[in-house]
């Protein structure tokens, strides 16, 4: 039967005799001595059943879910001991590149920035490595990290390092990262799990029981369980997470063509959809603008009328963002260059608006801001 089917039916047993059509939310910090939940900071019925989607969606044999994508990439962290090599993609979103910086000077790792989308890169990752981590697709400039490519080259060097695969742009309705042999895998959910910018959550996913145990224990003494109640809503996001990919998908390669022939628009970042690794795709977009607009961004975002400029993206209405002063704001300038940022890249983030309207809003955005001319109207 296929995952999504039986994600939809998925259900918590715990012996409620009013068998509710839809798990409600179990509000309450304590449960009865007996209870295989206990306490609701070690497990709650609304995270068990919300942790079961998930790992029957991306094929996993345990998941944790936590506060939000940033607690789940500080989890992880706790697994690597001090003076250890950790090896980081260069392409990373701006958070995350900062957290690794900060714990690593207060941990006294060795840290190593390589770019993994490299064949060249992958060959040196050092044999003493004991963490790697990295997006695939990639933020910014969604470039494809071959999973096994790395799995192996760190592998054969040392069988206990550990591969981390950020899989939260692929989504597990397109990538499984540990089918391609990566020991964790996870997801910022305030994403696409979410759906609707209203809920924040973060999501670990491994076959090793070990690990598992390591990091559940870890969770519990730290206090990271997502609440009953963002949980509750997390799951409720679920019931329509294929179709609403199906339609970012759909939708988003539309946009991307049509965008490839603006005037406007100096490239365009699309993933390579392999069929393999990544077999689907949908949802964000990378743009550049052409040199003399650049200074117009502020423009083009007040143009726009169904683009929103909030943080949020993969939800269900279009946003646009700066990556630059946005999502990467936290690295410095020389940081940023050396992952080849600057203000030229624009994020679109495609919603669920028709993507017809979606085009002419672009369409009559991006010709304001360069004097009057526009692309042509072809139909999408």
């Amino acid at each position: 039967m296929d995952p999504v089917t039986i994600a939809l039916h998925q259900r918590i047993n715990t012996n409620d005799q009013a068998y509710p059509s839809v798990t409600p939310i179990y509000q309450c910090s304590a449960f009865s001595a007996e209870s295989q939940f206990f306490y609701s900071r070690k497990d709650n019925p609304n995270l068990a059943e919300l942790e079961q989607v998930l790992c029957t969606l991306e094929g996993a044999r345990h998941g944790l879910a936590v506060t939000c994508g940033m607690a789940a990439i500080y989890l992880v962290l706790d697994l690597v001991r001090p003076g250890q090599l950790v090896v980081l993609n260069t392409d990373l979103y701006g958070c995350s590149f900062k957290l690794f910086k900060r714990i690593s000077e207060r941990r006294g790792w060795r840290l190593q920035v390589l770019d993994l989308s490299k064949d060249a890169d992958i060959e040196r990752i050092p044999t003493d490595t004991a963490l790697v981590f990295f997006e695939t697709p990639t933020n910014p400039f969604l470039k494809t990290v071959h999973i096994r490519q790395v799995v192996d080259r760190v592998k054969n060097n040392n069988p206990d390092a550990l591969v981390v695969v950020d899989n939260t742009w692929a989504t597990p309705l397109f990538q499984h990262p540990l089918e391609h042999g990566a020991d964790i895998s996870l997801h910022s959910g305030t994403k696409y799990f979410s759906g609707h910018s209203d809920v924040m959550n973060g999501m670990i996913l491994t076959d090793r029981d070990d690990l598992h145990e390591r990091l559940r224990e870890d969770r519990f003494y730290a206090g990271l369980m997502l609440s009953p109640e963002n949980a509750w809503l997390v799951r409720r996001s679920m019931q329509t997470f294929a179709l609403r990919m199906r339609h970012h998908q759909e939708v988003t390669k539309k946009i991307a063509e049509f965008l490839t022939d603006c005037p406007q628009i100096a490239r365009v970042y699309y993933p390579r959809v392999d069929g393999e690794q990544l077999t689907g795709y949908g949802g964000i977009l990378f743009v550049e603008l052409r040199r003399d607009l650049v200074p117009r961004y502020k423009e083009l975002t007040e143009r726009l009328q169904i683009f929103n400029t909030g943080t949020g993206m993969a939800c269900v209405t279009s946003m646009i963002a700066q990556p630059y002063t946005g999502s990467h704001a936290s690295m410095s300038a020389e940081e940023k260059a050396a992952m080849g940022l600057d203000e030229s890249l624009v994020r679109l983030c495609i919603g669920m608006e028709n993507a017809d309207d979606i085009k002419d809003d672009l369409l009559s955005a991006l010709g304001q801001i360069d004097g009057g001319a526009a692309p042509p109207r072809d139909a999408i």
